[in-house]
């Protein structure tokens, strides 16, 4: 398989494929809705609403953390999570402006 050639793209590319990346994974939006939910740090919890072995939700939250999505401290011998604002703020960004771009486009299709 061809190398990704990620230096030909912009970094704004980059960052939003990694995000959505990171995002294509239904537990990876489940944990993500979740800490929406919940509004607040979790610990332990996340693996109590996921019916995944703590391992693998391990793994999914590191995803996660690495793409910005979620930020973590450590609290005693664990770490909370929460949601990064600023990464879910470049989303929304992202696909308001597909959204203003769509309403100037005519229908060609």
């Amino acid at each position: 398989m061809g190398a990704t050639k990620t230096e030909h793209f912009t970094e704004k590319q980059n960052e939003i494929a990694k995000i959505a990346k990171a995002l294509g994974h239904p537990a990876r939006v489940a944990i993500v809705e979740y800490l929406i939910k919940v509004d607040t740090c979790i610990c332990g919890d996340i693996v109590n609403e996921l019916p995944l072995a703590q391992p693998t939700v391990s793994q999914h939250l590191k995803e996660l953390k690495n793409a910005g999505l979620i930020k973590g401290s450590i609290e005693g011998n664990s770490i909370c999570y929460c949601i990064e604002e600023k990464t879910i703020e470049k989303l929304q960004d992202y696909f308001a402006q597909i959204s203003i771009n769509l309403e100037r486009k005519n229908n060609c299709c």
